[in-house]
């Protein structure tokens, strides 16, 4: 007998219980600990449904929210690929590419097909809706990082110029007035750093 709906439904979602183990590279803002992919979607979502007015063009707050919720779930299969981490883009695509086919798989239509869309639409990044969420997905990360005196930057001995070149343009892109506000914040926070000879101890 073939699987009915609900426990096609009932096997993504335990399927994505996986998601809370996947821990990434960015910090808790307390700095207690790391944070794990799912709570960044999570609060991604929050983001999209406080800053909504940032976006740089008209936007669905709620389909925003949902590629949010949706876009990392790859990570899965193939774990989180930091920023900083000097991967292949091209490889990237591809393992992720498969991972969404398996997960979004595990779902009935016509859910498997609308989240896959979803999660495409994030990947091309050509509607406003998909350039905003990007958007968010990188300022959050920096936020992040100023507000705990460096993270993964001085982890991974990033540059001010290497932190306008990788945020920069999907933040302008997708939420200009964002990136006017994150300009200032990079660059009192690698001014501060050059100030006390690399100690980035100090907050936002």
């Amino acid at each position: 007998m073939p699987p009915t709906t609900l426990e096609d439904q009932l096997a993504f979602l335990r399927e994505i219980d996986r998601l809370k183990t996947v821990v990434r590279q960015s910090p808790l803002l307390d700095n207690s600990r790391k944070e794990n992919s799912a709570e960044h979607s999570w609060h991604l979502a929050m983001y999209a449904m406080i800053l909504n007015e940032y976006a740089s063009g008209a936007v669905d707050t709620n389909r925003v929210m949902r590629m949010l919720l949706l876009h990392d779930i790859v990570e899965i299969d193939v774990g989180d690929f930091p920023i900083h981490g000097g991967s292949s883009a091209a490889l990237q695509a591809e393992e992720e590419a498969r991972a969404a086919q398996r997960l979004f798989g595990l779902l009935p239509e016509p859910q498997r097909s609308e989240f896959l869309r979803l999660w495409q639409e994030f990947e091309d990044a050509q509607t406003e809706d998909a350039k905003f969420a990007k958007a968010l997905d990188r300022f959050q990360p920096l936020l992040t990082n100023i507000c705990t005196g460096g993270g993964t930057w001085t982890e991974s001995g990033v540059s001010a110029e290497q932190v306008f070149a990788r945020y920069g343009p999907v933040i302008k892109r997708g939420a200009p007035r964002l990136w006017q506000e994150c300009e200032q914040w990079v660059s009192r926070h690698f001014q501060r750093r050059a100030n006390s000879g690399g100690d980035e101890s100090g907050r936002h």
